[in-house]
């Protein structure tokens, strides 16, 4: 056999394997990337946590243990999450002083804004909105206000999982302006200022 008729032999064989194997990738099943995390529709939750004075410590001998219910809905646009969400809570008569003794919070509801950046499955949020506090009664203090308007600015960090749950931890600060108590000393208006730092679970639907 030539060299030439070699050559002309050997071209055609690699045509003939460049072609079956482009044969063979148009065949095969196209390969696309799994779809990211979605964050938008309704949710329920629950959570619990620690309602306390102020800080450092969220532990210490004055403050209540936290626990409620929560439900919203996020409006996911690329990257950015829009939602709103009301939620309400027990707070196990954390204490706080006012002027001749002290009052306990008791419950709580709050209706706030969540706005966000995903990274796929992790969600970090800030929020705000008002609440409502029931103020009670404590040592040396024979009245309060009861339920008291304020407002709640806040922060947390949410990890979704599958079959449509998330986990999340959040910490609030609410503050309460013009509390009015009475104690030995008469009648007194007061600011509160309260934290709750709070874990959670949601379910979307």
């Amino acid at each position: 056999m030539s060299r030439q008729a070699m050559m002309l032999l050997t071209a055609s064989a690699l045509a003939m394997c460049l072609n079956g194997s482009a044969m063979a990738a148009d065949l095969s099943p196209a390969y696309n990337d799994p779809p990211a995390f979605e964050w938008s529709g309704a949710y329920v939750g629950v959570h619990g946590g620690t309602a306390f004075t102020g800080m450092p410590n969220p532990f210490a001998g004055r403050n209540g243990l936290s626990g409620g219910f929560q439900a919203g809905y996020n409006q996911q646009v690329g990257p950015g999450i829009l939602g709103a969400e009301i939620e309400g809570s027990y707070l196990g008569g954390a204490e706080h002083d006012v002027e001749g003794g002290k009052i306990k919070e008791k419950w709580r509801g709050a209706a706030k804004a969540r706005a966000g950046l995903s990274f796929d499955q992790t969600l970090l949020f800030g929020t705000g909105g008002v609440a409502m506090t029931k103020f009670d009664k404590g040592d040396k203090v024979s009245s309060t206000d009861g339920w008291k308007l304020g407002y709640l600015v806040g922060a947390g960090i949410e990890q979704g999982f599958a079959d449509g749950l998330s986990a999340k931890v959040e910490y609030d600060y609410v503050r309460t302006p013009g509390v009015e108590t009475t104690s030995a000393f008469g009648k007194s208006k007061a600011t509160i200022g309260s934290h709750e730092l709070k874990a959670g679970i949601n379910y979307r639907f």
